[in-house]
């Protein structure tokens, strides 16, 4: 599968290992909010969608000025507080230095606001591998098409020439949507079978993994 041009990357839970991260920071949050804590599944279940959308999802009903305070405690936690590890799976930045020497274009479409994004390129040192990002900030949450579809047109590649790796059915979905194939990645928030309803192209269980099959 090394004939696309483009290679998408969602980031939490398929680059970086900050699933269990996310899921107590959100904990810590709601509980800050004075809102009902989800559980672990609920929580990861909606890794992939955009805060807000996030919120609607876990609250159904909730008034923006909640969402905004859910939102606020979130970013304090993940940003400020939250001391969880999230470093880069196995392999992940050897498969991007791979990728980036066989001169095909990166780029990352992730549920994480634009102050998230920036401070795990950074962390990371791989903002410079990626010849775009695109966050919440920037576009509709996923699944709408509107990241792929943002990046597609700024990239100058057609939909068939592109590939969006992704570890939920948010990601796969949105790939879908867009026309974009697809891989499915089940380390991270996705369970296989949410992923493979999403009709992905493969499903792979590791970085390994996948750098086997696209490299």
């Amino acid at each position: 599968m090394n004939q696309y041009q483009l290679y998408i990357f969602d980031w939490d839970g398929t680059l970086m290992n900050s699933i269990n991260k996310i899921v107590h920071s959100l904990q810590a949050a709601a509980l800050a909010a004075n809102l009902p804590i989800p559980d672990e599944s609920a929580s990861k279940g909606i890794i992939g969608a955009s805060l807000t959308e996030a919120s609607k999802i876990l609250y159904p009903g909730i008034e923006q000025v909640k969402i905004d305070e859910l939102i606020k405690h979130y970013k304090q936690q993940y940003l400020e507080i939250n001391a969880t590890p999230s470093p880069l799976y196995d392999e992940a930045e050897q498969l991007l230095l791979t990728l980036h020497a066989k001169e095909k274009l990166l780029a990352v479409a992730t549920g994480k606001g634009r102050q998230g994004l920036e401070r795990v390129l950074a962390v990371s040192n791989t903002k410079h591998l990626f010849h775009l990002t695109k966050s919440s900030d920037d576009a509709k949450s996923k699944p709408h098409p509107d990241m792929l579809e943002q990046i597609l047109l700024e990239l100058d590649v057609k939909p068939e020439h592109a590939l969006m790796i992704g570890d939920s059915r948010y990601d796969l979905k949105m790939a879908e949507h867009a026309g974009v194939d697809s891989i499915g990645i089940t380390h991270g928030a996705g369970c296989i079978d949410s992923l493979t309803d999403c009709n992905p192209k493969a499903i792979v269980h590791s970085i390994k993994e996948l750098a086997e099959l696209i490299l």
